[in-house]
């Protein structure tokens, strides 16, 4: 079988020696610091498909080759481009990702996965939950939860803000300091702590934002406070006013929620974009509600906030984004994402600060409850607990007796 195989690979050679098929430990360099984190490649041929690993996730490339010794990429949702050259059994090359400040390019390179040796050691426990006090230079709440997940040196977890996690953080606990890193296409994070002796975390955020952390059971003793509430944060400034929106599809037709689909309906407005990673992360449990719940009544339309300040530009990744997800509500663009722009182009809204955020209509169009941001599968019980707490929300929503149909309905 090995001669058979030495001689289809002399017969083949191109193909046997470009395979790369398997894991990979990848890097790639944002500005002063590298963020490692872990690929998987899938070859057939001459076409390639690479994902990145979330924790148990796959984000997975829409189109990929490797031709020559040349690795192209593309990542359709978000505009994005890997590109890379093999060379003795190394990728080396470019990550770029098109936004609203232009193009972003990191330079990429990948072995592959050697795995690492068990560290000799008997690491702390820092498993759980703790609570971060970040120094930002901004307004923006800086109270976030740290969970964390242990497995002797080995760690994983997610930081929860707001507007949603950074997806899951892997790396190790090694002589009293903790390194844990992400990278999955959008949003690349490195995290560094020190673990004190009062038991604190004194650490910093892609080598620019200090925290210092605490167990959550300590964290009020220590004089850091509880995140906000994200179902509190976001409101409305007038209960008591249907909720009203009007904006054009992908495809330029106008959709407002006077529109008979949305009439005596239980409806969630999502505020997102699709450059928006939170947005992804929380989209998939949309499209499931939706399959679940719309015979009952619900509907679902997103407001898309985009970043490309080309309406057909912003069109394209808008369809990429609904063709990812398998999208069959519709996604309306509501303008660009700079900051104002939501409660500008939607004056009900109070305090508006994270992508995504739902609002729930209930069968009389005035909003019921906000969830600001989305905890992902990366935060582990804190995401089944939301999605336990959204699916109620909305069986509680759709239970009421529809109204009769008023003149704000005709």
């Amino acid at each position: 079988m090995k001669k058979l195989v030495g001689l289809l690979c002399l017969g083949a050679s191109a193909v046997c020696a470009q395979s790369i098929n398997g894991m990979w430990d990848a890097v790639i360099n944002v500005k002063d610091y590298e963020v490692p984190f872990r690929m998987e490649f899938s070859q057939q041929g001459s076409a390639v498909t690479g994902s990145f690993l979330d924790g148990d996730l796959k984000v997975g490339s829409t189109s990929g080759e490797l031709e020559n010794g040349n690795l192209h990429l593309r990542y359709d949702y978000y505009n994005a481009d890997l590109q890379a050259a093999l060379n003795d059994g190394k990728l080396e090359g470019t990550f770029t990702k098109k936004g609203r400040t232009g193009l972003t390019t990191y330079k990429f390179r990948a072995a592959r996965f050697q795995p690492a040796p068990v560290p000799d050691e008997n690491a702390p426990s820092i498993a759980g939950e703790w609570i971060i006090r970040a120094e930002t230079n901004n307004n923006r709440p800086n109270a976030w939860r740290l969970i964390l997940r242990q497995s002797g040196a080995e760690v994983t977890g997610a930081i929860l803000r707001l507007d949603g996690d950074t997806g899951t953080l892997s790396g190790k606990f090694h002589d009293g300091k903790l390194v844990l890193s992400h990278f999955s296409a959008a949003r690349p994070a490195l995290v560094e702590a020190t673990l004190n002796p009062d038991g604190t975390l004194d650490g910093i955020m892609n080598r620019s934002t200090k925290f210092v952390a605490a167990r959550a059971a300590e964290a009020g003793a220590k004089g850091l406070k509880e995140p906000p509430d994200p179902s509190r944060y976001t409101s409305v400034k007038d209960p008591s006013e249907p909720f009203h929106f009007s904006f054009a599809d992908v495809d330029g037709k106008t959709v407002s929620e006077t529109d008979p689909q949305f009439r005596g309906k239980v409806v969630i407005v999502n505020i997102m974009g699709s450059w928006c990673p939170n947005c992804h992360d929380e989209t998939p449990f949309l499209v499931e509600l939706y399959a679940k719940y719309r015979a009952q009544g619900l509907e679902i339309v997103g407001l898309a906030f985009e970043a490309l300040s080309n309406l057909e530009e912003d069109r394209t990744q808008v369809r990429a984004f609904a063709r990812r997800h398998g999208i069959t509500y519709p996604i309306l663009i509501a303008g660009q994402s700079e900051t104002g722009a939501v409660p500008k182009t939607l004056p009900q809204i109070a305090n508006f600060d994270a992508y995504p955020t739902s609002f729930f209509l209930g069968r009389d169009g005035r909003v019921k409850s906000v969830h600001a941001g989305f905890a992902s599968p990366a935060t582990g019980a804190e995401n089944l607990r939301l999605k336990r707490e959204v699916e109620e929300t909305v069986k509680k929503l759709l239970a009421e007796k529809a109204p009769e149909l008023n003149s704000r309905l005709k």
